[in-house]
């Protein structure tokens, strides 16, 4: 019998600390880190969920400053995924 694989999935709670929140070039920047990773990458606001590897969801979200966030990401390189994306954020996007 093979044994299954599990995949592994990393969480991260994360505060948008950036005065304009999560506005398109912010939010741009997230999808992009998400998209240089294979893994599966969502967040959740709420009780709402986005992929984080789309502009449009990502836009959805509304995050204004002070915002909670909870990003998982499940894949092979999940923990490097939620590292790059932590840093971002806590980089407050490279705007200020």
């Amino acid at each position: 019998m093979p044994v299954e694989t599990l995949t592994p999935t990393v969480e991260a709670r994360v505060v948008i600390q950036n005065r304009l929140g999560l506005h398109a070039r912010p939010a741009m920047s997230f999808v992009d880190v998400a998209n240089a990773f294979t893994s599966e990458v969502r967040v959740r606001k709420g009780e709402q969920v986005v992929d984080g590897k789309s502009i449009m969801q990502m836009m959805m979200l509304a995050a204004t400053q002070g915002t909670e966030l909870i990003i998982s990401a499940t894949g092979k390189d999940a923990q490097n995924a939620i590292n790059a994306i932590k840093e971002l954020i806590d980089r407050h996007f490279d705007e200020e």
